[in-house]
């Protein structure tokens, strides 16, 4: 049993050097899924710089990084038909019988040593896994925007899967599978960006047929750290799914992470983790 780890590199791919150090010593690999043609799955072509090539081979003292290229670009598909298809096809590479954590270049897991335990004591699960595919769910702590002395995050911490033992994709990293919750969080940069790196992700991304794209941008340039308590409704799909917005002191990713670790409120309760996960077992018992 191993725990692979797989990211997709595309635009964003510098901030890959904040994510992979946090994941790297308890992984057994890490592999990079990279577009041999450098595009996204809208068919727009990106560069990545060798310098972040040769940024790998500095950091990657224990040999754990394997490059994957492929042509992950089909004209004919919808950016998330593209999505699917290349989360399947990194799967693949990462091998059957292993756990497989797929992780997007902008999320930052605070606590994956805690995770990669809890995989761990679930072995069980690895045998016979199209007959018991499971996902697992940290939970994300979503980035809106930075602002002065911080970020401003959405309030509630939301699901992600980022793990399963049988990666049959339907839409992103969900399987449709029952879902089994851990309480480890992941700081998700998400939308924090410059506003022309908001819109080349917004254009490229795999929701890009989903968004109001003006509406959005325009609430999104105009909250800041003075006015986000007098605003509400800020989600790019579904407004109403981010109501409110919260101030996190720090400027640096070390920071920022101290900050949450220092905000008990960002953690969900052991009861409500344990009531999730009973209702999820008792959903899935006889299908």
């Amino acid at each position: 049993m191993k725990i692979q780890v797989g990211f997709l590199v595309s635009y964003d791919y510098e901030l890959l050097k904040n994510a992979i150090p946090l994941i790297y010593k308890e992984a057994d690999t890490v592999f990079l899924a990279i577009d041999q043609n450098r595009k996204t799955w809208k068919g727009n072509p990106i560069t990545i710089e060798e310098s972040f090539f040769d940024w790998i081979k500095e950091f990657d003292l224990e040999k754990k990084i394997v490059i994957y290229e492929d042509d992950f670009y089909v004209p004919e598909y919808t950016t998330m038909e593209c999505e699917v298809r290349e989360r399947k096809m990194l799967a693949k590479q990462m091998g059957k019988g292993n756990w497989i954590v797929q992780l997007d270049a902008d999320e930052y897991f605070i606590d994956f040593p805690e995770f990669v335990k809890f995989l761990r004591s679930k072995k069980h699960l690895l045998k016979n896994p199209e007959k018991n595919p499971v996902e697992i769910s940290p939970f994300l702590i979503n980035i809106y925007k930075r602002v002065e002395g911080g970020v401003l995050i959405v309030d509630d911490a939301t699901k992600v899967k980022a793990a399963t033992n049988y990666p049959d994709y339907k839409m992103g990293r969900k399987t449709e599978s029952r879902t089994i919750y851990h309480n480890s969080l992941i700081l998700h940069e998400c939308i924090s960006r410059t506003k022309k790196e908001l819109e080349l992700k917004l254009d490229n991304w795999g929701h890009n047929h989903d968004i109001d794209k003006e509406s959005f941008l325009s609430k999104w340039e105009a909250v800041n750290e003075k006015n986000y308590k007098e605003m509400e409704d800020f989600f790019y799909l579904e407004p109403e799914s981010w109501k409110t917005l919260k101030f996190l002191k720090g400027d640096s990713l070390s920071d920022l992470s101290k900050s949450v670790r220092q905000e008990d409120s960002m953690y969900h309760s052991p009861f409500f983790i344990f009531k999730k996960n009973l209702g999820q077992f008792i959903k899935y018992l006889f299908k």
